[in-house]
């Protein structure tokens, strides 16, 4: 057998495993990158609905006026814990980027102050005001979400 057409065919098959790895190794950062993102989309969309199904629970609370100043006091505080808001914000800290994790945050505390105001036995002109910095901070996070995802085009 030449010698060329051993070191011919060596090559060859050198060529054809590298570009295979090269396809495959391609492959994955694609299939990594798609399942980042669906993780994010998913994160995403189950912080959002917490905050605003708790949001709705802590407005039907307002309305609600059965309770005693200390019951609905308490189950202000009841609803902001099983909302599962909070817990999902420390998801969004290691998994969003930073403009995301800041208006997480930020959504977060409103909520927090809407509960507070609850506690407190405000008025419902200032328990209005809060609900509005809570929907407005929430329209923020949410338009964060859409363009770390491609979404706002």
């Amino acid at each position: 057998m030449d010698i060329g057409t051993l070191i011919g065919t060596g090559l060859g098959a050198v060529v054809g495993v590298g570009s295979t790895l090269m396809a495959d190794r391609v492959r994955w950062k694609r299939d990594r990158a798609a399942r980042r993102e669906d993780l994010k989309r998913e994160l995403y969309g189950e912080y959002l609905a917490a905050l605003t199904r708790t949001r709705n629970q802590l407005k039907d609370l307002v309305k609600a006026r059965n309770f005693t100043p200390d019951e609905r006091a308490h189950q202000a505080g009841e609803l902001y814990r099983e909302g599962g808001a909070y817990e999902l914000r420390y998801q969004m800290s290691i998994t969003a980027p930073e403009q995301v994790v800041k208006r997480s945050d930020d959504a977060l505390r409103k909520l927090r102050d809407v509960r507070d105001r609850l506690q407190e036995q405000v008025t419902d002109s200032e328990l209005d005001t809060e609900f509005t910095r809570l929907i407005k901070s929430v329209k923020s996070l949410r338009d964060a979400m859409r363009a770390d995802l491609g979404a706002d085009s």
